[in-house]
């Protein structure tokens, strides 16, 4: 079964208002219901997110973004968000705060591996996601693959991607061969093999949970971060 992202029906200005819309009617919830350990918790994501998004916007200018760097980014931009899910469905039925808090780490390997398999899909065209290709280099997001690309390049090719990021990042043409460069020097590997790496640990840590319906439909939630298609 397909299901559309908001974004690819109706582009970004609705995705935004509709994101928006749901965590203040969240926040809104649970101010009425007095659930104050998860509005702290989803306060808490918010401030990683903002910092998360602040740190990329820094870095991507300075073109200076390691692979710890990159890390740090989407654990606060997008695992985050993942996180304080899983923690809010915990602490919604629970408060033992050990089982609030594995749920909250699951939640970050999860979000970790589903941004990574977002980088992927940078490269691949999709008429189902509603992203196209090579738009993280147009809009000068460095990602895994290119981190990984960059370190393996020669002097002269690692100068001309990095000029493209700077300086030619909406040249199709120039866009296609950044494209092909970070393919050529394994940074879709490299990725690739980081993502798998963080879904088999949120699989393990997921067996640490009692089987039950509740457990298989997170499986297939952790499985289907990573194998979406375009």
């Amino acid at each position: 079964m397909v299901f559309f992202s908001v974004y690819a029906l109706w582009k970004s200005k609705a995705t935004v208002l509709v994101g928006d819309f749901l965590l203040a009617k969240g926040l809104l919830l649970s101010v009425k219901n007095k659930s104050y350990d998860i509005l702290e918790i989803v306060s808490d994501a918010v401030r990683e997110m903002s910092e998360g998004e602040l740190l990329q916007l820094d870095k991507s200018r300075k073109l200076d973004i390691t692979e710890e760097v990159y890390y740090d980014i989407i654990t606060k931009k997008t695992a985050s968000l993942i996180a304080a899910c899983c923690a809010s469905g915990a602490a919604s039925v629970t408060s033992d705060n050990s089982i609030i808090q594995k749920m909250k780490e699951l939640g970050y390997l999860i979000g970790k591996a589903f941004q990574i398999k977002d980088d992927l899909l940078d490269y691949t065209p999709s008429q189902i996601t509603g992203k196209p290709t090579g738009i993280d280099i147009q809009e000068q997001k460095i990602t895994l693959p290119v981190i990984y690309a960059l370190q393996k390049a020669s002097n002269a090719d690692k100068k001309k991607m990095i000029g493209i990021f700077k300086n030619y990042n909406e040249d199709a043409d120039k866009i296609k061969w950044m494209i092909h460069k970070v393919v050529e020097l394994g940074g879709i590997e490299y990725a690739e093999k980081k993502m798998k790496e963080l879904h088999n640990a949120s699989v393990e840590l997921l067996k640490t949970f009692p089987e039950s319906e509740a457990r298989t439909s997170m499986e297939l939630l952790i499985n289907y971060t990573i194998e979406r298609i375009k």
